[in-house]
This record gives C-alpha cells, sequence and structure tokens, in this order.
C-alpha cells in the first residue's frame, strides 16, 4: 500500500494511493489528524481494508503532495553510507577514515518538501547538490532496539533527496548548516508500508539531472545497514511513529565532478527508488 500526506482545496489531508487517484483516509478517521497519529496507532497495517471498496476523492494530477512526514520529530541522516561516496570523498581530498559508529545529523522538517514542488536554491549559494537516498519511516516506539528486532518499528520506505548546500556545509567541521535551509530536501511522493519490501532487500536506486543519470547505486552497498542505524539512533533517541531515518547516497554527487556541477534553477531533479517510485522536484531560486 502506499500512503502520502497531501492538500487538496485548501486543506491538509492524508490518504493511501488508488491506482491514479488518492483516497482520503483524514476525512474518514478524524481520530489520526495526521499520517505519523494513524502510523503510530498501527492502523496502518489495516490500510488495504480501510480503502477496500472506497473510489478516489481526487486523482493524483489534481493534489499538491506534501513531504510524506510533512513535520517529523526527528529526521536522522546518514553521512557517507556507501562506500563508492565514502571513496568518492576522499578522492575530493578531503580526508574522512571509515567510523566504527554510524555518523548521523539532523535536519528540520522546515528543510523538506513534497513531490512535484520546488526545491529552493537559496540566494547566499550557487552550491546546491543532489543525493538520493532512501527513507525509512518509522511506525513503533522503540529506544535501544536490538538490530535483530529492528524490522519491527519500521512502517515503509519512501525517497529522499538529502539536498545540500555544499559551501555552507563546510563552515565548519559540523555539516548541519548546509542540509537545512528551507525547501532544500525533497521527501516522496508516497510511503511504501514495509509488507512489500523485504528487510533489507536490495533496491536500485538512479538521480537524474534533466534526464541525465548521475548516481545509480543500490542500497545493498551501504556501510551501515538500515537495521544498524536504527539500533544506533534508538540508543539515542527514543523513535517514535513518524520520524524517518534518511539512510545516505551512493557516488555521483555533483561537488565530486570536475568541475564542479550543481543544481540551478530551471533544472529538474529526480530521484527513482526500485518498488517506491520517483520523487521530481524542479530547481528555483529563493525569491
Amino acid at each position: 500500500m502506499k500512503l502520502l500526506s497531501y492538500s487538496y482545496r485548501g486543506k491538509e489531508c492524508w490518504g493511501a494511493v488508488v491506482g491514479d487517484g488518492v483516497v482520503d483516509l483524514s476525512a474518514a478517521m478524524p481520530q489520526y489528524p495526521q499520517l505519523s497519529d494513524y502510523i503510530g496507532s498501527q492502523e496502518y497495517l489495516k490500510a488495504a481494508e480501510h480503502v477496500k471498496g472506497k473510489k478516489p476523492d481526487a486523482t493524483l494530477a489534481e493534489i499538491t503532495f506534501l513531504p510524506v512526514i510533512p513535520r517529523a520529530e526527528k529526521i536522522i541522516c546518514a553521512v557517507r553510507n556507501y562506500m563508492d561516496h565514502h571513496q568518492e570523498v576522499l578522492a575530493m581530498g578531503i580526508q574522512r577514515e571509515l567510523s566504527e559508529f554510524p555518523p548521523i545529523f539532523l535536519r528540520v522538517w522546515r528543510s523538506q518538501c513534497g513531490h512535484n514542488a520546488p526545491i529552493v536554491r537559496p540566494r547566499v549559494s550557487e552550491a546546491l547538490d543532489w543525493e538520493g537516498e532512501l527513507a525509512v519511516i518509522i511506525g513503533k516506539e522503540g529506544r535501544d532496539i536490538p538490530v535483530e528486532r529492528a524490522f519491527e518499528h519500521v512502517a515503509g520506505y519512501s525517497i529522499y533527496n538529502d539536498g545540500s548546500v555544499r559551501d555552507w556545509q563546510f563552515h565548519a567541521k559540523q555539516i548541519a548548516s548546509g542540509k537545512n535551509f528551507e525547501s532544500t530536501g525533497a521527501f516522496g511522493p508516497w510511503m511504501v508500508t514495509a509488507d512489500e519490501i523485504a528487510p533489507d532487500r536490495r533496491l536500485k536506486l538512479e538521480t537524474r539531472l534533466n534526464g541525465e543519470v548521475k548516481q545509480s547505486s543500490d542500497t545493498g552497498n551501504m556501510i551501515f545497514s538500515t537495521a544498524v542505524l536504527i539500533n544506533y539512533a534508538s540508543t539515542i533517541f527514543t523513535l517514535v511513529p513518524g520520524d524517518v531515518i534518511v539512510t545516505g547516497t551512493p557516488a555521483g554527487v555533483g561537488f565530486g565532478r570536475k568541475p564542479p556541477q550543481y543544481m540551478k534553477p530551471g533544472d529538474t531533479v529526480e530521484v527513482e527508488i526500485e518498488g517506491i517510485g520517483i520523487l521530481r522536484n524542479p530547481i528555483v531560486a529563493q525569491e
């Protein structure tokens, strides 16, 4: 099942994709104001029953996609979590040793936008880079989650473009300043529930800029697996329904090219992940 957050006729909603339309489950179940509330109740496990016999309330073309979880409590992002990207970083002359533990940082929810929404290049930089990534949505609260039980806490999977403002990222050793400009990270178009994707399944990932392939890899090349990331993050934080873990990007980022190449206004960037779909965004300049 594909679940999503969206707006329609000025109202924020959440629901399920049925064919080329969406069933508004937020209207049918007002006790769950947000998709994260529905996930946390574990009712999402019955999503197929909840849409059975219902006709779409709107077509996908009529809605405005929102980030899958519009206001996640935590967006936890892994750094250099693909071996080919780690080697790419070394080739840039940036010395980074492989870590014993997953390097992570946090994004704020205002730094996100949805499918088809513009990624905004901030006025203070021309170095807006793409990073196609698998996003994991937490469905069950937990702290100190063992690796072998990690997937019990996964509600589903989505796509993330962890857009990076590179020059601001390197202002200091901490990279968060280059990762949190408003509307620089795209998240969507929907969440595919975990029952449709086997744990640790290798998913092909491809990022395209104006139709040209820039990144091509699969999630089996991650250094720290999804289960390890969940275990590590839950040692620090209590993970709650709607939290998002963004699992890192493979080689092929613009910063690693000679000369560097970045997204500019007028471009269109797409991230496609097998079994999930395509996340597409135009690039615009900050007004």
